[in-house]
């Protein structure tokens, strides 16, 4: 076994960890585990805060009863919209045809109509009615259950190769035409939609380098060649813009940042948080496109500093730089356009969500042999 080379972190790294915690409502191990941190040291971060809140001596000031029942309150909103998801995906799972449904639509069909407890549960009067015809020849199938269940889990995103993937990893064997009959039949339909929207100007005058990585998305190893770029997400009170910064050998997210506008500290906050993460060895490529924050003297100063290769994209080429496209894709296929933000803290939030306890941990990538990125990086260890 080889010694683990000891890391170390700035204050504003400590700081992000520490938010994702405390204001985005993700639990210690489950950050730990994706950011491959110590248990011990991100609870003597999380203390250390605490500590500084708290106003003790040397550390800073208290917060004001105001500001303290902002909190409250906002821990409380925050509290209130966990429990109404979690009860929303879990009844997401009494499908029309499970005995609970139907039993709780003939319960109440004396007080409401169908109608009304059809669009209540969300299910549809066909459905209904049919499952009250099949009472009388039920049939049974094995796999109806645990493929409602990781279509769920995947946020209803999943179509029917990585459902036979998931199924496979339960021990679960079934072809890829049946699972497609099983989602035709049980109102299983993936949500996809496309669209393209231009965020990269790059009509500057900045230095740009040439296209290095050259299209070799598949590296033999982690850490040899990262991708890089930035998207907007729309919310009610304005706009949100990701940054973000992909391992190509494992497609894994090792660093993110996201603000109301994208200068040039945007993109650098998330190179620092991958490097912070991953210690890379000098060599590195870091391939992004020709936007003005990547070509930024900042953003070129920290490749510098710790001896990472510059590539770019070729102008107006976006298949340079495709996996990265890929992955914002995804995110909002599968998260973004399913949702409607009231403001970009909760759109942090859920993004992050995204991230960390599904993108990382849990997608399955056909490109991986349909395993996630962390899952892929342990076997690959």
């Amino acid at each position: 076994m080889t010694a683990r080379n000891r890391r170390t972190f700035d204050t504003a790294f400590k700081l992000q960890v520490v938010q994702m915690i405390r204001d985005q409502g993700l639990s210690v191990s489950q950050v730990c585990r994706d950011q491959d941190l110590v248990d011990s040291a991100v609870r003597r971060w999380l203390a250390q805060y605490d500590a500084e809140q708290a106003g003790q001596p040397g550390v800073g000031k208290p917060l004001t009863a105001e500001q303290q029942r902002i909190r409250e309150l906002e821990r409380e909103n925050q509290r209130l919209r966990e429990d109404v998801s979690i009860l929303k995906k879990a009844f997401g799972l009494l499908r029309p045809g499970t005995e609970v449904i139907q039993s709780m639509i003939d319960q109440w069909q004396e007080k409401a109509d169908t109608a009304r407890l059809c669009r209540l549960l969300g299910v549809s009067r066909s459905g209904v009615y049919a499952t009250r015809r099949r009472r009388q020849t039920p049939r049974v199938c094995a796999l109806t259950t645990p493929l409602q269940a990781a279509f769920q889990a995947s946020g209803g995103n999943y179509g029917s190769r990585r459902l036979c993937a998931a199924l496979k990893s339960q021990g679960l064997l079934a072809g890829r035409c049946r699972v497609r009959r099983l989602m035709k039949q049980h109102g299983l339909k993936a949500r996809w939609k496309r669209k393209f929207v231009h965020t990269t100007d790059s009509r500057h005058d900045l230095p740009v380098a040439a296209n290095v990585l050259d299209r070799c998305f598949n590296p033999n190893a982690p850490d040899q060649a990262w991708a890089a770029d930035i998207t907007y997400v729309r919310t009610d009170r304005g706009w949100l813009y990701l940054a973000a910064v992909l391992d190509l050998y494992s497609r894994k997210i090792v660093g993110w940042a996201m603000a109301p506008n994208m200068p040039a500290e945007l993109v650098c906050t998330a190179l620092q948080m991958a490097i912070a993460l991953r210690q890379p060895k000098p060599g590195l490529i870091m391939h992004t496109d020709r936007g003005s924050q990547y070509a930024s003297q900042a953003h070129r100063d920290l490749l510098a500093r710790h001896g990472l290769v510059a590539s770019m994209s070729r102008k107006g080429n976006c298949w340079d730089n495709a996996v990265m496209e890929r992955f914002f894709l995804n995110l909002k296929m599968e998260r973004i356009w399913q949702q409607r933000y009231a403001n970009p803290a909760e759109a942090m939030t859920d993004i992050t969500h995204y991230i960390i306890g599904f993108y990382n941990t849990h997608r399955l990538h056909s490109t991986l042999g349909y395993r996630s990125p962390a899952d892929y990086e342990k076997a690959t260890a």
